[in-house]
Parts: structure tokens; C-alpha cells; sequence
């Protein structure tokens, strides 16, 4: 057979190719005189070079061509253009220099040094939280997700009306920081964004309503949500994907998942649980997107049980997994006081020995009732310790009892199994199956009602 299999590939490759925008990375950090923001101690714990290998890393998750980056360490911020006028005259040439079009600043610019900074390289200027918002903006699928993305956007475009709006009239994912039509026009109007924000915030009730019907749906059927969190690219899609057999997306990509996923999976003992997979947690994840993203996130509050997912063949999972922690407290989780987080320490496959035999250890240190369970969601290992695990936390204060039931007895039979915990079951005496089953606080006055004579 001669030529392509796929007449359209070279049209696919030329569309990609006008896609992509060469990107200047910069990381401007504080060094030792300057201070760390409020309630960021965990960004202080990351090395320069990580903060800026993960900045890249948002980066290229939207499909940006990196031609350069670099560290800049600051004493001081400059009110103008953050990083002094001599740096940004560096970072100048070196744009001109790779010829790029784009330049990351991997921090919060306020709109007047986002602008100068412009004037400053030339070309366009995005900060961190326009990043992610990018990001954001790419890869929410449902509606919600969208909804809550643009209403973050208008949030924060709301104080850069320099920049373009260009977003609601098109179809494509994201939102238009880095070109497209209009670009160089300024569209957006106070007016405008704010009757926008209005409807947007009327449609997100609904939504959420609609999400709270469903919610009361699920709670005829009560299956206790277990909800996994953790910091972007932990592995939570893959131990999701592990646990329910789905086929959620996951893969080496910063901000793979963004709207939240539930599967139903079974215990060791047969009592069923709904997994929640939900947008990975980011270290400086600006207040505007914790707040817009409150209604994505609340499986999390509402969860009996929160697995907190940590990769720890990744140099920085101290400081991502604080980062995480701070993100829960903003919420209103305490991860301090709270009896319903275990930590999974994710990608033990790929630790040297030494390495996976230092996590053991550290594992081990900790109380029984705190001890992270240490996994591999890739090749399988450690899963049914963490099913074990999920299973003692959720039945903790439920009782247990013993009774004998008539094998003729049907109805009781299929009662115990779907309103209890039936943990063993045993041909008895007088053709009866003398039963184990463990019973839920709500369900214990029903179950005695309907078994007077089982004995605890």
C-alpha cells in the first residue's frame, strides 16, 4: 500500500507547529535577606533549581517550546519590574538572543510590572498565576471545571485590563494569553467582565445545585467517598486507574487531571466506597484559584477519608507534600488534627534500594494509626495494604456482632449484606449460617431492631 495511512498527518503536524511558542523560562527567587511570603514556608524548603525545573514543567504542559531559562536571585523586589532594570536588560538579550516570544516569570507580577517587563524583552510576559490558569484552561473538560476555570481568569484579569479578553469568543482550550486574534486590542471592560462574572457565578449555582441533588442520590445509597489529593503529577490518576480498573488520563504531565472523578471500588470485606480523583494541588496556588476551584474540591471536604498521595522518588516531596497540607488548611482541613488522612507514598518502583530502605524506616517511625502506606500504583505493589488500611480507618467505632441465621431465611440474608458489613459466614447448627458482620452507627438501631438476638 503506498503513501500515508493517514492523508491528514502533515495538515496535524503544521497545525501543531503554529501552536507552539517559544518560552524564556525565569525564576525569580528571594535569596537569604529577603523574606518568604506569609504562609509559604514550604516554597523556602525547595532549591532554586527545583522551583525552576517545575515552572518549566507547567511550561511545556502547554505544549511550550523551552529555549532557555534561568535563576534570578533577588535581595530585593523592585516595584516596577520585580526583578531591577540591569537583570531585566539580561534577560533582554538572552530573549533576543533564543528568539523567543514568550517569557515566564515563575512569580505573582502585579499588571504595572507585568507591562514593563513587557516594554523591557519585547514580547509577551506571563506570571505564574496566568500560567496556571492556561493550564487550567486546557485541560478542564466539564463544564463546571470550565466554568470555574474562566471565573478565576476574569478574577484576575479583572486588574489587567491591558491585557486581551479574547477568550470568550473562542472555542479552543485556554485562554489566550500567549497570541490570537485581538491580542494587541484592549477588549476587556469592568463593565463587560463584571456582568460576565455575575452570569458565570448564576450558572456555577446551578451546577452546584444540580452536584447537590446528585450528592443526595448518592446518600440513598450511603457509599462513604474516599478522595485522593496530592501534589500535580503524584500519581493520583494512575493509583485511581489501579484501584477502579478505569481509564482515567494519566500521565507524566503536570495538571493531567482537573475535574474530579468517581468510580465505586470494593473493600477486603465487600463494602463498596466512592474513589474521588481531583486537580492536583501546586505550590503558590494563587488564593483566587483555591476559592474558584472550593465547589471542584468539596468531594475532598465531604470525604470520610483522604488519601494524600506523595511521590517520593521525587527529590522535593517534603515541600510539595507541606504544600498540599497548606492548600487542605485553606479549605478548612486541618491536616495537623485530623483522623481521616493517610498518606500514600507513591512510586516506591523507581527508589533505589537504599532509598525505598530509608522510606521503610521512616514509614515505620510513625504511630500505627499514622503510618503512610507505601505503594507502587504503577506495578501494584502495596494495594492491598492500602485497601486494608482505607477499610480499618472507615469501620473504626462500628460494631461488631455474631448471629445465627436459617439458610431459609432469604430476605435476612440479603438484608445483612446490604446494610451491613459481612465479615464471615459459616454453616451452623440447625441448618442456619452463623454470620460475623460489623455494623455502622446509624444502621445499629435497625440491624438490633430486626436481630434482637445477635450477640456482640
Amino acid at each position: 500500500m503506498n503513501g500515508p495511512a493517514n492523508p491528514n498527518i502533515g495538515i496535524d503536524l503544521k497545525r501543531e507547529e503554529q501552536t507552539l511558542s517559544r518560552a524564556y523560562v525565569v525564576g525569580p527567587y528571594p535569596g537569604n535577606r529577603l523574606k518568604a511570603p506569609v504562609g509559604r514556608a514550604a516554597t523556602a524548603m525547595r532549591s532554586p533549581e527545583a522551583s525552576l525545573t517545575e515552572a518549566t514543567g507547567l511550561a511545556m504542559a502547554i505544549d511550550l517550546e523551552i529555549v532557555g531559562s534561568q535563576i534570578v536571585m533577588l535581595n530585593t523586589l523592585r516595584p516596577a519590574t520585580y526583578i531591577g532594570s540591569g537583570k531585566a536588560d539580561e534577560i533582554a538579550a538572552e530573549v533576543k538572543r533564543t528568539e523567543a516570544d514568550l517569557v515566564v516569570m515563575d512569580c505573582a507580577l502585579s499588571p504595572v510590572q507585568q507591562r514593563n517587563l513587557e516594554k523591557a524583552f519585547h514580547c509577551k510576559v506571563i506570571d505564574r498565576t496566568g500560567l496556571i490558569l492556561e493550564i487550567f484552561g486546557k485541560r478542564a473538560r466539564t463544564k463546571e471545571g470550565r466554568l470555574q476555570v474562566e471565573l478565576a481568569h476574569l478574577s484576575y484579569q479583572r486588574s489587567r485590563l491591558v491585557r486581551s479578553w479574547t477568550h470568550l469568543e473562542r472555542q479552543r482550550g485556554g485562554f489566550g494569553f500567549m497570541g490570537g486574534p485581538g491580542e494587541t486590542q484592549i477588549e476587556a471592560d469592568r463593565r463587560l467582565i463584571q456582568e460576565r462574572i455575575i452570569r458565570l457565578e448564576q450558572e456555577l449555582e446551578k451546577v452546584k445545585r444540580t452536584r447537590g441533588l446528585h450528592r443526595k442520590q448518592r446518600e440513598k445509597v450511603p457509599f462513604p467517598i474516599v478522595a485522593l489529593v496530592g501534589y500535580t503529577n503524584a500519581g493520583k490518576s494512575t493509583l485511581f486507574n489501579r484501584l477502579t480498573r478505569a481509564e482515567v488520563m494519566a500521565k507524566d504531565m503536570l495538571f493531567a487531571t482537573l475535574d474530579p472523578t468517581m468510580r465505586a471500588i470494593a473493600l477486603p470485606h465487600g463494602e463498596r466506597v466512592m474513589l474521588s480523583d481531583t486537580v492536583g494541588f501546586i505550590s503558590n496556588l494563587p488564593t483566587m484559584l483555591v476559592s474558584a476551584f472550593r465547589a471542584t474540591l468539596e468531594e475532598v471536604i465531604e470525604a470520610e477519608i483522604i488519601l494524600h498521595v506523595r511521590d517520593i522518588s521525587d527529590p522535593d516531596t517534603d515541600a510539595q507534600g507541606a504544600d498540599v497540607e497548606e492548600v487542605l488548611r485553606e479549605i478548612g482541613i486541618e491536616p495537623e488534627t485530623g483522623n481521616r488522612i493517610i498518606e500514600v507514598w507513591n512510586k516506591a518502583d523507581i527508589l533505589p534500594e537504599d532509598q525505598a530502605a530509608g522510606f521503610a524506616e521512616r514509614a515505620a517511625s510513625r504511630p500505627a494509626d499514622a503510618r503512610p502506606v507505601i505503594v507502587s500504583a504503577l506495578t501494584g505493589q502495596g494495594m492491598n495494604e492500602l485497601l486494608q488500611r482505607i477499610e480499618t480507618m472507615l469501620t473504626a467505632g462500628r460494631s461488631e456482632f455474631s448471629i445465627a441465621v436459617p439458610m431459609t431465611d432469604g430476605a435476612s440474608l440479603a438484608w445483612l449484606h446490604e446494610n451491613t458489613e459481612v465479615l464471615s459466614r459459616a454453616s451452623g447448627r440447625n441448618d442456619s449460617f452463623d454470620i460475623r458482620v460489623r455494623v455502622a452507627p446509624e444502621r445499629l438501631e435497625r440491624f438490633r431492631s430486626r436481630f434482637p438476638a445477635a450477640k456482640a
